[in-house]
């Protein structure tokens, strides 16, 4: 605990560290009152939940084939990384999810936000290898501020031969994301797991819109934490489909739904 502790001390005082931290913070104590609308969320998504991999196999069975196969070796080479590493860096998320939409979609131009250990970034960035189009991912990231030296762990599992075509920001998604959207014309596929908070995913969407398109596929994890995707969906009237993926809720938006 005091090496944590030692830790955050030291990490708030790089770059813009302590001001994202201290927001952070805020956000948690301003959205409490989201926390008592769990249990009516959690039943909103179970209602519209369908089994995903049913899904993408009925859009494509032989791409769904190609998902499982380079999703079991992105599995078995970032576990050996991971087990060596020695530290919890959370799970993999959606990957087999965005493996197989960035195929699907033939993507050139993704954005994600959150990538921890690298399981989502490893995956898009690999489809976009096989799609062999010199697409581009870019990345919205604020480091494990408890850990010692936590930059070096963005994104541990991504193969150095991927890292070409991606674009990594490591300052918070308030500093992050604008340059981003200065950075680009338009996103094929957007991937929101970063700040979970209402607010937060209001802010992404907002500094984003310019370069969100009728085309664009969107794709928002652990939307079990508040009403924000339904919200959305609703005021907007878009189409989507709610996915269960290991014990939390995948939401999707997209025309061909």
């Amino acid at each position: 605990m005091f090496e944590k502790l030692v830790n955050i001390g030291k990490n708030s005082l790089k770059r813009q560290n302590l001001r994202v931290m201290s927001g952070k913070a805020l956000t948690r104590i301003k959205e409490r009152r989201y926390n008592q609308e769990t249990d009516d969320v959690i039943k909103w998504c179970k209602i519209h939940a369908e089994p995903y991999d049913v899904f993408l196999k009925s859009l494509n069975e032989d791409l769904w084939n190609e998902t499982l196969n380079a999703c079991q070796s992105i599995k078995e080479a970032a576990n050996k990384k991971l087990v060596a590493l020695g530290l919890d860096m959370g799970g993999g998320g959606n990957y087999p999810i965005l493996y197989f939409f960035t195929r699907h979609l033939n993507a050139h131009t993704i954005v994600e936000t959150g990538v921890a250990a690298g399981w989502s970034s490893q995956s898009i960035l690999l489809a976009l290898n096989v799609n062999n189009n010199k697409g581009q991912l870019y990345s919205s990231d604020f480091p494990y501020f408890r850990y010692d030296n936590p930059e070096k762990l963005v994104g541990y599992i991504v193969d150095e031969a991927l890292k070409e075509n991606w674009h990594l920001y490591i300052d918070g998604d308030q500093n992050n994301i604008p340059k981003i959207a200065g950075s680009i014309d338009q996103i094929d596929l957007f991937h929101y797991d970063s700040d979970k908070s209402y607010s937060g995913r209001n802010f992404a969407l907002n500094a984003l819109k310019d370069k969100l398109t009728h085309d664009t596929v969107m794709i928002f994890d652990d939307i079990q934490d508040n009403f924000h995707f339904r919200d959305h969906v609703e005021q907007n009237a878009l189409k989507f489909k709610v996915f269960e993926f290991e014990g939390k809720y995948v939401g999707i938006i997209a025309p061909f739904l």
